[in-house]
């Protein structure tokens, strides 16, 4: 019998993930044709992978420069405090603050990593007081990103 990911990852399945990842808008007519199915199949594959999540949203990407966000920050955050009420806590008031795009937990030197976009370096200052402002850290350093040299959202299948 077949785990879930070999379901999931056959070879349909990966290539309708391939153009979705590339363009979600795209009519299931054109998808079929794409991936060599019938219509009805391709539509019941697509249902599937999204109701057992391997397809969590269908969204829009926007062009961070065009709307004002032109600065991309990673903010390494280091702490003192080791126990599960303090990352709760960290992990809920991070997800409160917008312009904080991404947050993870690392191994190494750095306790936590986050991805940040904001208008401006005032703005950044900005942030940064109000991240310090909710919860106590032992160090905080943010390097600014001079040029994007790649970026997708497209997983690799």
């Amino acid at each position: 019998m077949k785990n879930k990911k070999d379901f999931y990852l056959d070879e349909p399945n990966k290539k309708i993930l391939y153009y979705l990842q590339r363009d979600s808008s795209m009519s299931i007519k054109e998808l079929s044709k794409r991936v060599n199915l019938s219509p009805t199949p391709c539509w019941k594959r697509v249902r599937n992978l999204t109701e057992s999540g391997v397809i969590r949203a269908n969204v829009a990407l926007l062009d961070q420069r065009m709307i004002g966000t032109d600065v991309t920050v990673f903010i390494a955050i280091k702490t003192d405090q080791h126990n599960m009420a303090w990352t709760e806590k960290f992990a809920f008031e991070m997800s409160d603050i917008p312009e904080i795009m991404e947050v993870y937990r690392m191994s190494g030197e750095v306790d936590y990593l986050l991805r940040a976009v904001v208008p401006s370096i005032a703005e950044f200052d900005h942030l940064y007081k109000k991240i310090i402002s909710r919860i106590d850290l032992t160090d905080v350093t943010s390097t600014f990103a001079m040029e994007q040299m790649k970026y997708t959202t497209a997983l690799p299948i």
